[in-house]
């Protein structure tokens, strides 16, 4: 049996929630239960989508890495018998990810929705649309623009004759996954920005009060996860991430919760 909590009056001037939710703690746990495990069935199904062209989406992967290998040198090797079973079913994991990142990301919007109000949650859509975009982007740019220089860049930190590369599926893979899912997930900033503006986590203000830290933390995070130090992939890396920052800005400030004045407030004057 369920006892509701009395309800205050509204304050004068602010808005009330339509068809609010009300929630007890137990309520919330048991929603992000039923949301994570949503999210991973699709996973799963993204797995099972994918699972028949894991060996092509392997070698795909691998291209920028081969491009980077001499000629005579381009072949990956495995160090045990289950190794080549166990990529392919990374691959086919990362996969699934990539695959139900759009259903990952309603899942995230239906456990926050009861807390929003109607006109934010007619936001949906765009919150949808430019997030799967801007991963989906953020990983290409990796592959095409950033992987390309950074493969022969790494390679080249050993130009002794006596050094002769000899890359592992895993390692490879592990490394190459690893910077897809972090530029996707970087370029996934300003999208973050304007949904935590929107709930009143963050406002406009306080991300510009921080702007330098922010631009800090960017580049150190460039840093972290660009493989080379070369200034023109840190660049590649942390350019984008200010420019997202700002452009987080620029969306709290449009989106963002309005502070509510006072009732005395306006009467002064």
């Amino acid at each position: 049996m369920s006892s509701t909590a009395p309800q205050l009056p509204a304050a004068p001037g602010a808005p009330a929630p339509e068809n609010e939710v009300r929630l007890t703690f137990m309520e919330h746990l048991r929603d992000l239960r039923k949301r994570i495990t949503h999210a991973l069935v699709g996973v799963l199904v993204g797995m099972l989508a994918v699972g028949g062209f894991v060996e092509a989406i392997f070698h795909w992967l691998m291209n920028p890495v081969r491009a980077a290998l001499p000629p005579s040198q381009q072949v990956l090797h495995y160090t045990s018998s289950i190794e080549p079973l166990m990529v392919y079913l990374k691959v086919a994991v990362y996969g699934g990810v990539f695959a139900a990142a759009p259903w990952v990301l309603w899942q995230l919007w239906l456990f926050v929705a009861p807390g929003l109000y109607k006109k934010e949650k007619r936001l949906v859509l765009p919150f949808l649309f430019f997030g799967t975009l801007l991963f989906y982007s953020g990983a290409a740019f990796c592959y095409f623009l950033v992987m390309p220089p950074a493969f022969p860049a790494m390679l080249a930190i050993a130009n002794d004759a006596s050094l002769s590369p000899m890359l592992t599926m895993s390692s490879t893979l592990g490394l190459v996954l690893a910077m897809l899912l972090g530029f996707g997930v970087v370029f996934e900033v300003p999208v973050v920005l304007a949904f935590l503006s929107l709930i009143g986590v963050v406002s406009a203000d306080s991300l510009a009060k921080h702007r330098r830290i922010a631009i800090v933390v960017n580049v150190l995070v460039a840093a972290v996860i660009t493989p080379t130090g070369d200034p023109l992939n840190l660049a590649m890396m942390a350019v984008p991430m200010i420019v997202f920052y700002e452009i987080g800005i620029i969306l709290a400030r449009v989106l963002g919760k309005k502070k509510v004045e006072p009732a005395g407030a306006t009467a002064k004057a």
